[in-house]
């Protein structure tokens, strides 16, 4: 490998650094090949867009094939320990364990941090850095013969706006254990590390129970934790589940088990927060949702990066998928405050494989990324924090998250979303929870969280929210409309009925989505007919509009077609059979029925074209967005003056924990 510069060997400095921020970590055993990418990069002689010689050399060009290392591969020994083979190049500057010191220059108080490593055998140890593009410089190399420990100090001030710090491991005429590694700071973090881990749950008893193993089987992790609070809201029971008794065991006397009514994600989480200030003398409270897979050592990362941040501030974790476990599905999130609406960060690319493209060979994936909150599927907020901010509002779900991230940076706390602290959860790929039972909350508590603290004016959101309305209407998606319907009437109500409506809303959700036939999933293969077309037209779909003026004609004889009366037959046998994927606008906007796949792939909707219904809901939601136009100063005021009352532990108490 041709290297930048040089400098000499490192040895263990003589002053303690015993702060740990971040371990070296490999993947599990029975992972799948494409999680390793996470831990460790194996594919030597990757080059990042251009990166510049030392002493101002020339650049060398980008080269991102690479060679795999092949059957010479890392083997690992635990979670916390590998040995690299004789003739081996094994590179850590992947998402687990490169240190994304960029975020801790930004947010935390330190200047610099140790790359510490514990090593056996004969080899090489090269530390590099990355500026905010990505491009790659070499810091420093050290040769290792026989057990050896390294502490190399690096410095974080020239990260304000991004990258990372590496190492990589090389050998050449034998082999080279990693025994043990982290990254560690040189002085004492504020506090201590005592964390509750929150997780309510509905019916993931499964799911439960693994995470708790994981939190049980890391020493490191367990002394941390002060409590596990689970508010079990479903009807399988997590302490029915097998393997649940052992793992309690494991958690010892810091497990506590509320069973309480399903009051969604938001009345799972205020119970969290209420019991942990209540009854714990934790520093920390960490959200988490129950269908993940939990990377342990995030734990360990968001309590340090808590305890050393400058000023007290919710730390996230990042979501990867699910179902394809080496892709980084949200790197961060923001809220547009003009239309109120939860987007990605600017300058991210959701759904990034880092199997295909890894952290050496992604510039983006360097720069450091604001975000207004983070979701609950892994967030920590400080002791501090939650009694300055209060609890979760009673939204039952969505926008419960980032309401609450709004609301503690109005306040003057911040909001990072951090690399390398992440759980796995479902991809938003696999569902549509804007057209199902959840639009309802989609709708009700986006214009209650806009209320609270969006624009003066709400054109943007209005507008919004009719072109969402006529989307809806262009797809069948009537029981979408119609919960659009109830959640505005709810809204323009007032917030006076959040905390009556929490245990009940659901049962009404349910039952008003279950009148329109987009919302009665059917099992294709017994409860519809199949479509009469052919095998060439049944996979034949028009190609979408791409022009303004083009969008503008199509959008406008779509609706006028919706407008006319459908041919009876087509309402005894669908037109046409649509995969999820190609339920689009024009393409259903031109039937006068449909069978559409539902995003799970689990069944199908028989969609019939309604003239009348389609006329009805669209005048009814203008009239609606109407009368919030008209209204809007005063729905502001009542919900901000009833924020206080919301948010309060005392009401949570009186109006839902001991009703």
């Amino acid at each position: 490998m041709t290297r930048t510069a040089e400098k000499s060997a490192v040895p263990t400095e003589e002053r303690t650094v015993t702060s740990l921020l971040q371990r070296v970590i490999l993947p599990r055993t029975g992972d799948p090949m494409g999680v390793r990418s996470l831990y460790v990069d194996e594919r030597s002689g990757l080059q990042l867009a251009t990166v510049g010689g030392s002493g101002g050399g020339p650049s060398r060009p980008i080269d991102l094939v690479g060679s795999a290392v092949g059957a010479r591969r890392l083997r690992t020994l635990s979670r916390t320990a590998a040995m690299v083979p004789e003739g081996s190049e094994v590179s850590f500057g992947a998402y687990f364990n490169a240190f994304a010191a960029g975020y801790w220059r930004r947010w935390s108080r330190l200047t610099e941090v140790h790359l510490r490593l514990t090593l056996d055998g004969a080899g090489r140890v090269d530390v590099y850095r990355t500026k905010s593009d990505g491009s790659r410089i070499f810091e420093r190399g050290v040769v290792v013969s026989g057990r050896q420990e390294l502490d190399v100090a690096l410095d974080l001030r020239p990260f304000q706006d991004g990258g990372w710090y590496w190492f990589d491991l090389t050998t050449d005429s034998g082999e080279l254990t990693l025994l043990a590694g982290g990254w560690y700071a040189a002085e004492e973090a504020t506090g201590r590390a005592a964390v509750t881990i929150g997780m309510p749950t509905f019916n993931r008893p499964a799911d439960c129970v693994a995470t708790l193993t994981a939190i049980g089987e890391d020493p490191l992790v367990l002394d941390t934790v002060t409590a596990v609070i689970i508010p079990d809201q479903g009807t399988r029971k997590v302490r029915d589940e097998p393997g649940f008794e052992a793992a309690a065991a494991r958690l010892g006397g810091k497990l506590r088990i509320i069973d309480q009514p399903n009051l969604g994600g938001s009345g799972g989480y205020a119970r969290i927060m209420y019991e942990a200030l209540r009854t714990t003398d934790c520093e920390q409270i960490l959200f988490m949702d129950d269908d993940i897979l939990l990377e342990p050592d995030s734990v360990l990362r968001a309590v340090a990066f808590s305890r050393f941040s400058r000023e007290p501030m919710l730390v996230g974790g990042q979501m990867l998928s699910l179902q394809a476990r080496s892709q980084l599905s949200t790197m961060g999130e923001v809220v547009d405050r003009n239309a109120f609406l939860w987007r990605n960060a600017p300058g991210t690319e959701p759904h990034h494989d880092l199997a295909d493209r890894t952290l050496r060979q992604t510039p983006w994936l360097h720069r450091c990324t604001d975000v207004d909150y983070n979701a609950w599927w892994m967030c920590l907020i400080p002791r501090a924090v939650a009694e300055d901010v209060g609890l979760p509002l009673p939204l039952f779900i969505k926008w419960d998250d980032a309401e609450y991230g709004l609301r503690a940076r109005s306040r003057g706390y911040r909001t990072a979303t951090v690399p390398g602290i992440a759980i796995w959860h479902m991809s938003f790929l696999e569902k549509d929870d804007t057209s199902d039972w959840q639009a309802y909350f989609h709708y009700r508590n986006r214009y209650v969280a806009a209320a609270l603290h969006g624009p003066d004016n709400p054109r943007a959101l209005l507008r919004d929210t009719v072109k969402r309305t006529v989307r809806h209407l262009l797809l069948m998606e009537y029981s979408a409309v119609a919960l659009q319907e109830m959640a505005l009437r709810d809204f323009l109500a007032g917030p006076e009925a959040l905390f009556d409506s929490l245990p009940t809303v659901l049962g009404k959700v349910r039952a008003k989505r279950a009148q329109y036939d987009d919302g009665r999933p059917l099992d294709p293969a017994t409860q519809v007919p199949l479509s009469d077309l052919d095998a060439l037209a049944a996979q034949v779909f028009p190609e979408p509009p791409t022009r303004k003026l083009a969008i503008v004609k199509s959008l406008a004889r779509s609706v006028v077609r919706n407008l006319r009366a459908p041919d009876p037959a087509h309402h005894a046998t669908p037109q046409r059979n649509v995969p999820s994927r190609q339920a689009l606008w024009f393409v259903l906007s031109q039937l006068d029925s449909a069978t559409v796949t539902t995003p799970d792939g689990r069944g199908v909707t028989f969609r019939r074209r309604d003239p009348a219904l389609f006329r009805s809901m669209l005048l009814t939601s203008v009239r609606q967005l109407r009368d919030v136009a008209k209204e809007w100063p005063e729905l502001r005021r009542r919900y901000r003056a009833a924020l206080p009352e919301l948010s309060s532990h005392e009401a949570w108490r009186r109006e839902i924990f001991e009703r």
